[in-house]
């Protein structure tokens, strides 16, 4: 029987929210006039009084400006295992690589890790902008505690993967972020960890190193390493991972096969509705000026139903209501669809709501009907815009809602498609057949 790399329990961790390294600048003054006047900031007790508790335990209610990015998290993962980790933004993935990488610390719980660990959080990660990519080759390799001669023995391989021979003596502040990651992940990849920590980072780069990416992570995993893998790309996850779980709200929602994980996470997605207040503090995610938001997004059927999966050529509906909460000059609605391999759009549709000012308080609803959705089979991550006529974002929903599937009617073979392959940018015959508002 294999033994266990990675043991988590309990885990939690605590954040206050607003702060940067633990504070902003503001909180430090006043806890510093605090101290000064003999008294103890509010804030500061009350993360004392949360960073040796759990988050089950009878004191740690909610408390004001703070939040649970993960609450009392178990799982084991044995040598050799490939683990998916899917879930919403938000629900506590990347924190939970942080704390297993050391980045950060947990609020209780423990994490134990038995083996030597290459980790690929974000593009970049233990790079030094101003050394060449030769230089941080060598770099990564002693942070993994690599001596020079295994180094040496891997180098040819890895500058070989990473496609960036005539660029190897540059510093890598001016690689772009597609060879960024191709040079991060061949360090991670062929310097020999016993365990690979992987983020959401594999979308920077193009489709065809993303499968060679792939194809080497199941290289890596039948060679007997073990592979932690957090991806929004279901594709892959269940390409890649037998065992996945399911992050919802910091919790393990669920810990099974890959393929009733991501059905979990759909179905999850779905019952989801976006608010005015969605994943609102995700500037990745959620942005813009506020003066507009979002308070529904359905994606239906011709028949008005509810729906995310769809045969080519069937008719989408997009219902999507919205709440004024500044005086704006216009209205535009903007909605592209974003390929799940790569994250290329693959196509988008842009309609004028009101050409006339909006006050404060009123509310809306758009319906855009696309009538013959001729989009290769795959999966489709969608992107949700509001704005002016000069393109200044009101509300952005990037990737927030259950991503859209297409359906081959018939073979792929025989319709000569290949999901994984680029589908370029086209235009989609869209309708704007509705457009209503009403003061609130």
């Amino acid at each position: 029987m294999p033994d266990t790399v990675i043991e988590v329990q309990n885990l939690s961790k605590l954040y206050e929210l607003g702060t940067i390294g633990g504070r902003t600048l503001r909180e430090s003054l006043e806890r510093g006039w605090y101290r000064l006047r003999g008294k103890e900031h509010l804030l500061h007790k009350v993360g004392a009084k949360h960073r040796m508790i759990g988050p089950d335990h009878p004191q740690a209610g909610p408390r004001p400006n703070t939040m649970w990015a993960l609450k009392d998290v178990s799982f084991s993962v044995r040598e050799g295992e490939v683990l998916g980790i899917v879930g919403r933004n938000g629900a506590g993935k990347s924190t939970l690589l942080k704390i297993l990488t050391r980045i950060t610390e947990p609020t209780s719980g423990r994490a134990s890790i038995y083996g030597r660990v290459a980790s690929l959080l974000e593009v970049g990660t233990g790079f030094h902008p101003e050394l060449t990519g030769r230089e941080n080759i060598y770099l990564n390799g002693a942070i993994l505690g690599m001596k020079r001669a295994e180094i040496d023995r891997r180098f040819d391989e890895i500058v070989a993967f990473a496609e960036i021979e005539s660029y190897l003596d540059t510093p890598v502040k001016r690689y772009s972020s597609g060879m960024y990651v191709r040079l991060a992940f061949a360090v991670a990849a062929h310097l020999e960890p016993e365990i690979l920590l992987i983020d959401e980072v594999l979308a920077v780069g193009d489709i065809a190193f993303q499968k060679k990416c792939l194809g080497k992570m199941e290289d890596v995993a039948k060679g007997g390493r073990t592979v932690f893998f957090v991806s929004h790309n279901m594709q892959a996850v269940r390409a890649l991972c037998p065992r996945s779980l399911l992050i919802e709200g910091g919790r393990v929602a669920l810990d099974g096969l890959t393929a009733d994980t991501v059905n979990a996470y759909y179905e999850a997605a779905k019952r989801t509705e976006v608010g005015h207040d969605t994943a609102v503090h995700d500037e990745q995610k959620r942005r813009g000026s506020g003066a507009v938001r979002f308070t529904r997004i359905e994606v239906q059927d011709a028949g008005g139903t509810k729906c995310s999966e769809f045969d080519m050529g069937d008719e989408i509906r997009l219902v999507l209501d919205y709440e004024t909460f500044n005086p704006i000059p216009n209205l535009y609605v903007a909605v592209l669809l974003r390929s799940g391999m790569s994250g290329e759009t693959v196509t988008s549709v842009r309609h004028p709501v009101h050409d006339k000012g909006l006050t404060p308080g009123m509310r809306g609803s758009v319906t855009i009907d696309l009538p013959e959705a001729n989009l290769r089979p795959g999966v489709y991550r969608t992107y949700f815009w509001l704005g002016n006529r000069l393109a200044q974002p009101y509300d952005v929903v990037d990737d927030l809602t259950v991503p859209l599937t297409i359906h081959a009617k018939g073979s792929v073979e025989e319709l000569g498609f290949d999901p994984a392959s680029p589908s370029g940018f086209f235009n989609i015959e869209s309708r704007l057949t509705d457009c209503s508002i009403s003061p609130r």
